[in-house]
């Protein structure tokens, strides 16, 4: 066990793999790196080519036997490539969610996905600390996948981290890892040497160690495969491209702190570690009530909003502009609930995929002079909505409607002008 301590050891960890996010691969390596652990050239010419970086050590998608509608989980998701790969086994009523806890890999991962028009719910990204409680309810998940992750964390998330996943597997849920384990115990120079840790060797666990983790957890059983892989790869694919970083999962240069001790340039990964791929599934429990939606706050999907302020109009002044004939849209950002009443005209954006349709709106509703939004009383999807729209605004310099979100949302709304028609309409198919 390293004598660094937890925080350190994560800071490390979510600074180098951020570094990686940003920089890339070299196209060569990636590729070469990719295909010495599973993938196919099919497979990668499948997924944009930035969602896979040379970061594996296995490809979990090809023994997960996944089903159309299943919901996966990938837990280190990085550039995407096994969120992609799962998305197109479980169709398009599939969810497919990947958890990084680094914003910056969230970042591509979404860039990715946008170039394959793969969006939320069907296929999201979500920034998330592994070794806290994961922003997914229990009983909600058909398989988890993790590549070349888990030996990255800290002994306490190792324990944390099975805990997790057994309460968000559904009963009979299955879990595949593929991942580097120890042939030994690994010697103090390896495991106290930052940059071998960041590299997936200096945290590996021996098989035994690692099938005590899974049944601490609650699984009852499970199987290792050694893969058999060279995992000097690493290291022959990046001499083989002088021009390929050193970040690869093995083979990463840790700038992450200047305390970090440089590599061992002469250490033969194949002596002390080997890849694994682990399988074990989540007993069956019958009676147990089964969640079909998997993320706590389905937001969390979408960039967090960064415009902090925004005007509000008071229902009052909205209806003397309807009622006047102003260059106003109204914004109803509620879903299912609409049909309880809403503002005459108004227009229904689902708040949980008005993210995805920005570009489209702002085409729609750019030349009005104000667009107000609201929900059922304006002070969650909303605001969240308008904000979005806000960002979305500035981030591309363009010049746009007022944004504002209507006070009190559609309850105050009717409560003030229930049986105005030309106010309140209600009832009517949404």
């Amino acid at each position: 066990m390293s004598h660094y301590d937890d925080a350190f050891i994560l800071q490390n960890v979510k600074d180098v793999y951020s570094a990686v996010a940003n920089s890339g691969s070299a196209p060569e390596y990636a590729v070469t790196v990719a295909q010495a652990f599973g993938y196919s050239i099919e497979q990668l010419e499948s997924v944009p080519k930035d969602s896979h970086m040379g970061l594996g050590c296995g490809n979990p998608t090809v023994t997960a036997t996944l089903k159309p509608g299943e919901t996966v989980l990938d837990l280190g998701s990085g550039g995407g490539i096994d969120i992609f790969l799962a998305a197109s086994k479980i169709g398009p009523h599939g969810r497919a969610i990947g958890l990084d806890m680094s914003s910056e890999m969230v970042k591509r991962a979404r860039q990715n996905a946008t170039k394959r028009d793969l969006y939320p719910p069907h296929v999201s990204f979500l920034e998330c600390s592994l070794t806290e409680a994961l922003p997914i309810l229990s009983n909600s998940v058909d398989c988890v996948l993790s590549n070349c992750v888990i030996n990255l964390l800290p002994q306490s998330g190792k324990n944390h981290i099975f805990r997790e996943i057994f309460r968000v597997l559904k009963p009979g849920g299955r879990l595949v890892l593929d991942d580097i384990l120890a042939k030994e115990e690994l010697p103090r120079h390896i495991r106290d040497d930052m940059t071998q840790y960041v590299s997936c060797i200096g945290g590996a666990v021996q098989v035994h160690e690692y099938r005590e983790l899974l049944h601490s957890a609650g699984f009852d059983e499970s199987m290792f495969v050694d893969s058999l892989a060279d995992l000097n790869i690493y290291i022959m694919a990046a001499e083989l491209e002088s021009a390929a970083p050193l970040n690869s999962c093995c083979k990463i240069a840790a700038t992450a702190s200047t305390t970090v001790p440089p590599q061992n340039p002469g250490l033969n990964l194949n002596q002390w570690a080997a890849s694994y791929q682990i399988y074990t599934r989540k007993p069956d429990q019958p009676g147990v009530d089964i969640c079909d939606t998997p993320l706590e706050r389905w937001w969390d999907a979408f960039p967090a909003v960064q415009a902090t302020k925004f005007a509000k109009i008071s229902p009052t002044e909205l209806a003397t502009m309807l009622r006047n004939g102003a260059s106003v849209a109204v914004i109803d950002v509620r879903g299912n609930d609409r049909k309880g009443g809403h503002v005459a005209g108004s227009h229904n954006f689902p708040a949980q995929t008005f993210y995805n349709q920005l570009t489209s709106f702002h085409a729609q509703f750019n030349a009005m002079s104000t667009v107000v939004f609201y929900c059922s009383e304006s002070v969650g999807r909303g605001p969240r909505c308008a904000g979005w729209y806000q960002d979305y605004l500035e981030t591309n310099v363009m010049s746009g409607p007022n944004v504002v979100v209507l006070e009190g949302g559609i309850k105050r709304w009717i409560t003030e002008y229930s049986g105005e028609k030309d106010l309140v309409e209600g009832n009517r198919p949404v």
